[in-house]
C-alpha cells in the first residue's frame, strides 16, 4: 500500500511540475504573443523614426542652379544694307553651378544650356551628366554657339543690330535624383534663365536678370 501510494504522489508532481517536456501550452502561448508584440513595436518605432529623418534632416531639397555669368567670347556682325540683311557670328561663355542642399548625394542626368534670341532657340550646349555630393556646389561651363540659320530667320535681326542691341535669353536645365537609405527616390528638374542684351558696337553683354525654378 505504501509503495502504490508512493507511486500515485510521485506521478502527480510529476505532472504538475511538467514532466516529459510538454510545458504549460497557455504559458507558451504568452511568451510567443509576448515576442510578437516586442517585434512589432521595434518595428513600429524604427518606423516612425525613419519617417521622422526622411521629413526633416533627409527631407529632398530643391537643388539650386545658378548662372553667375554670361561672358561674350565673340560676336562678329556683317551689315548688309541694300538686301536690308545682317550675318552674325555669336559665341557666349555661360558659368554657373549646381548647389545640392540635401544630405545625400544628387546624382544627375545630361542637361542641356539653351540659347535663345526672341523666342526663338538659336544655340543649344549640352551639361554632361556627374553626380553632386550633399552639402557641395559644383561649377561649371558652357560654351553656346549660334545656329546662324535659324538667328537670321528672324525679321527682328536687322533693327536689332541697327539699333545696337540683341536682346537674349540662356536657359539651363538640370535633371536628376535624390536616393535616401537607398529606399526613396524623389526625381527633381532644376532649372535657370537668364535674360540680357549685347551690346554690338563695343561687344559687351549689358544688365543680367536671372531667375531660377525647382520642380519635386
Amino acid at each position: 500500500m505504501e509503495v502504490a501510494s508512493s507511486s500515485k504522489e510521485e506521478e502527480r508532481s510529476f505532472k504538475a511540475t511538467g514532466g516529459g517536456g510538454g510545458g504549460d501550452p497557455r504559458r507558451q502561448s504568452r511568451k510567443c504573443r509576448n515576442i510578437c508584440l516586442g517585434v512589432t513595436a521595434v518595428v513600429l518605432v524604427a518606423t516612425v523614426v525613419l519617417v521622422i529623418l526622411c521629413l526633416t534632416v533627409f527631407k529632398a531639397r530643391d537643388p539650386e542652379t545658378t548662372i553667375n555669368s554670361v561672358v561674350l567670347k565673340d560676336l562678329d556682325v556683317a551689315l548688309n544694307i541694300p538686301r536690308l540683311s545682317v550675318d552674325v557670328n555669336l559665341t557666349l561663355d555661360v558659368d554657373l553651378s549646381v548647389k545640392n542642399p540635401n544630405k545625400v548625394g544628387f546624382k544627375y542626368k545630361n542637361g542641356s544650356a539653351l540659347f535663345n534670341y526672341r523666342g526663338e532657340l538659336v544655340g543649344q550646349a549640352l551639361i554632361g551628366s556627374g553626380e553632386i555630393s550633399a552639402d557641395q556646389t559644383r561649377p561649371m561651363n558652357v560654351t553656346l554657339t549660334i545656329m546662324a540659320d535659324r538667328f537670321l530667320d528672324k525679321s527682328e535681326l536687322f533693327s536689332d543690330v541697327v539699333a545696337g542691341t540683341l536682346p537674349l535669353t540662356t536657359l539651363t536645365k538640370v535633371w536628376g535624383k535624390v536616393v535616401i537609405f537607398g529606399i526613396f527616390k524623389v526625381h527633381v528638374i532644376s532649372t535657370s534663365s537668364c535674360d540680357f542684351s549685347i551690346n554690338v558696337s563695343n561687344k559687351t553683354v549689358g544688365e543680367q536678370k536671372c531667375t531660377r525654378k525647382t520642380k519635386l
